[in-house]
């Protein structure tokens, strides 16, 4: 099932823009003080580090990810979620807008 909406949220009205404005997030503060990201990715193939582990929710167009270690593209469409381990990195390519919500883990 794909997540349509996020009630009961703080939103940073200041996006975070990525690799000269291929990727542009919001952050979200839920009321009990988890984090996430709602953002997206325009037409690129990006590579991303993480601190945290992250999952990456699609919940619009589609995206092609490779874990670092593998050699192996694998696609995410809307409903569909991936994880990346903490202090790890991964690659993304879309052809497409890719609207994704990032869960800090």
């Amino acid at each position: 099932m794909t997540t349509s909406k996020l009630d009961g949220v703080s939103v940073a009205t200041q996006a975070s823009v990525y690799f000269d404005g291929k990727c542009i997030s919001h952050g979200v503060t839920f009321a009990d003080g988890s984090k996430k990201s709602v953002g997206v990715i325009l037409p690129a193939t990006l590579t991303f580090n993480t601190g945290a582990p992250e999952i990456m929710e699609c919940t619009g167009g589609a995206c092609e990810y490779k874990l670092s270690g593998s050699d192996t593209w694998v696609k995410s469409s809307p409903g569909e979620k991936f994880s990346i381990p903490g202090n790890s990195k991964f690659e993304i390519r879309v052809t497409e807008p890719y609207h994704y919500i990032c869960h800090f883990g």
